[in-house]
C-alpha cells in the first residue's frame, strides 16, 4: 500500500514537472515572437518618433455659441439713391455692404485711380522720380474737362501734375503722365487693363488714363475698338484697396484742400472731394466733411452720373466705400455718408488671435535628432476680423493642418511647420470669415550629439520592447 502511494505521488510530480515546462515554452515561444516582431517594426517606429510628420487636421470649436448683441440693419434700411455702392475693409478685405456692386458702369474720373497707383508704383520702384521733369504733348493739351490748360511744350514735375490729378481730376495733366511714363496714352492703357487683371478686377476694361468717354478724347488719339471705360463698384473699391495697401502715403496728396499750379494763377485748385475732416471749417463744405476721411476720388460725366469712391479710418479701422450713379455732386457725399455710418456703427475690428499663439491639439511637432524632439510651435501672426459689435467670438474655429516632410535638428526658430486656419461665421452675417496663418516653431531644435541619439533609441527599442510582452501577459 504504501509503495502505491509512492508511485502515485511520483507520477504527480512529474505531471506538474511537465506542464511546468509546456508553459514555459510557451512563453518563450511567445517572448520570442514579440521580439521579432518589434525587431521589424523598430525601424519605422523610430523613424516616426524621431520626427516625421504626417499631414494632419485638428479643428478646435468652442462651445456655448452666442449671437451678437448688435442688430446689423438691411441694406435696404439706408434707402440708398444709387445705382450701385460697395462698403469693404481692406486688410482683410471683407466686403461688408454691396448694392449691385458686381454692375459696371462708367466710372468716369474714378478711372484714375489706376492712373495715380501705376504712376505711384513705378516712382517707387525707383523707375522714375516725383522731380523728373514732363514735357506736354499734344494728346494732352487738346485734351477737355476738368483740367488745368496746359500748352504743348509745357514742362512740369510728375509731382506737379500727379496733384492736379489726384485733387483737381485734371485730364490734361492725367494724360501728360500717361504719356511719360509709357510712350504713349494707349501704350499706358495696356499697362492700366494688365493691372486690373493681376488685381483680380473682373469686369474692369480702360479706354483711357481718364475715364472721358471715347467721343471726348483728341480724335486722333481715341482707341480703335470702341470700347468704353467700364467699372463695378466692387472693383473700384478693390482698386482703392490696393492704393491704401500698397502706397499708405497717398494721404499727401489726397489730404490737399487747395493749391496754386502755377504760382501766377489767380485761383488755386480746389480738391473736389468735399468730405474731407480738414473741411470740418470751410463753410462751403463742413455739412459734408466726416470724421477719418482722408481721400479718395470723385467722377462725374453725363453717362456716369456722378461717383465717389471714398476712405476714412476709425479707432484703428480704415473702410472704402463705392457709390455710383448718383444725382448730384452732393448726392454721392450724401450717399457715402449713409454706405461709412453704416460701417463704423455696426462694425469694429477684433483681434482674434494674437500673434505667437499656440493651438490647442498641436503645442509642439516632432523634430528627428533634436535634443528635444518636442518641439513648440505657435502661430506667426496676429489674425483679426471684422465683425458686427459686441459679436461673441469664442465660436472661431481652428484648422491646424501641418506639414508632411521630415523635420530633422538643426532647425531655427521660425521654421514653418504647417498653417492653421481660423474661421467664424458672425450672427448677422452672410459670409463665413477665413484667414490662414503659418505655424513656425517657437525655438531653435539644437543638434543631440551622438551618444544621446544612441541611447535614445536604446532606450525606445527596450521600453517598447517591455511594453509589449507586459501587456501580452
Amino acid at each position: 500500500m504504501r509503495g502505491a502511494l509512492r508511485t502515485l505521488k511520483l507520477k504527480e510530480n512529474t505531471l506538474a514537472t511537465s506542464k511546468s515546462k509546456r508553459n514555459y515554452l510557451r512563453k518563450g515561444v511567445a517572448s520570442v515572437l514579440l521580439l521579432n516582431m518589434l525587431c521589424f517594426s523598430l525601424v519605422p517606429a523610430m523613424a516616426l518618433a524621431e520626427g516625421e510628420q504626417t499631414e494632419s487636421t485638428t479643428s478646435t470649436k468652442p462651445a456655448n455659441v452666442q449671437a451678437a448683441t448688435t442688430q446689423i440693419p438691411s441694406a435696404e434700411s439706408l434707402d440708398l439713391k444709387v445705382r450701385s455702392a460697395v462698403l469693404l475693409e481692406p486688410v482683410s478685405g471683407q466686403v461688408l455692404l454691396n448694392v449691385n456692386g458686381d454692375e459696371p458702369f462708367p466710372p468716369a474720373s474714378m478711372t484714375k485711380m489706376m492712373t495715380e497707383y501705376i504712376v505711384a508704383d513705378l516712382v517707387k520702384q525707383g523707375k522714375f522720380s516725383w522731380d523728373d521733369v514732363v514735357t506736354v504733348g499734344k494728346n494732352a493739351a487738346q485734351t477737355i474737362g476738368s483740367r488745368i490748360f496746359l500748352a504743348e511744350g509745357d514742362q512740369h514735375t510728375i509731382e506737379d501734375l500727379y496733384t492736379a490729378m489726384a485733387i483737381a481730376s485734371a485730364n490734361d495733366a492725367t494724360v501728360a503722365l500717361a504719356e511719360y511714363v509709357a510712350g504713349s496714352e494707349q501704350a499706358f492703357v495696356k499697362m492700366m487693363n494688365d493691372e486690373a487683371k493681376r488685381m483680380g478686377m473682373t469686369t474692369a476694361h480702360f479706354a483711357n488714363s481718364t475715364g472721358l468717354d471715347i467721343a471726348d478724347m483728341p480724335e486722333e488719339f481715341r482707341p480703335t475698338d470702341g470700347q468704353e471705360t467700364v467699372l463695378s463698384a466692387m472693383d473700384a473699391a478693390i482698386l482703392a484697396k490696393y492704393i491704401v495697401t500698397d502706397h499708405p502715403d497717398f494721404t499727401r496728396f489726397t489730404t490737399i484742400q487747395s493749391k496754386k499750379f502755377r504760382d501766377r494763377d489767380k485761383e488755386p485748385m480746389v480738391n473736389l472731394n468735399w468730405m474731407l475732416e480738414a473741411n470740418k471749417n470751410i463753410t462751403n463744405f463742413k455739412q459734408y466733411a466726416y470724421e477719418g476721411l482722408d481721400g479718395l476720388k470723385t467722377g462725374h460725366t453725363a453717362n456716369a452720373g456722378n461717383n465717389f469712391t471714398g476712405t476714412a479710418v476709425r479707432n484703428g479701422m480704415r473702410l472704402i466705400s463705392v457709390v455710383m450713379g448718383t444725382s448730384s455732386d452732393s448726392a454721392r457725399f450724401v450717399e457715402t455718408r449713409k454706405v461709412l455710418d453704416y460701417g463704423f456703427n455696426n462694425f469694429e475690428t477684433k483681434q482674434i488671435i494674437p500673434p505667437k499663439s499656440t493651438v490647442a491639439g498641436t503645442e509642439t511637432v516632432t523634430v528627428k535628432k533634436a535634443k528635444n524632439t518636442s518641439v513648440p510651435v505657435v502661430s506667426d501672426q496676429a489674425v483679426s476680423f471684422v465683425v458686427p459689435k459686441g459679436a461673441d467670438i469664442s465660436t472661431v474655429e481652428a484648422k491646424v493642418t501641418l506639414s508632411n516632410e521630415t523635420l530633422t535638428a538643426p532647425l531655427k526658430q521660425g521654421t514653418k511647420v504647417g498653417t492653421v486656419t481660423y474661421s467664424y461665421k458672425p450672427a448677422g452675417m452672410d459670409q463665413t470669415l477665413e484667414q490662414t496663418v503659418n505655424l513656425i516653431t517657437a525655438q531653435d531644435a539644437e543638434k543631440a550629439n551622438w551618444f544621446k541619439l544612441l541611447m535614445r533609441a536604446i532606450g525606445e527599442f527596450f521600453g517598447d520592447l517591455f511594453n509589449g510582452i507586459k501587456n501580452l501577459f
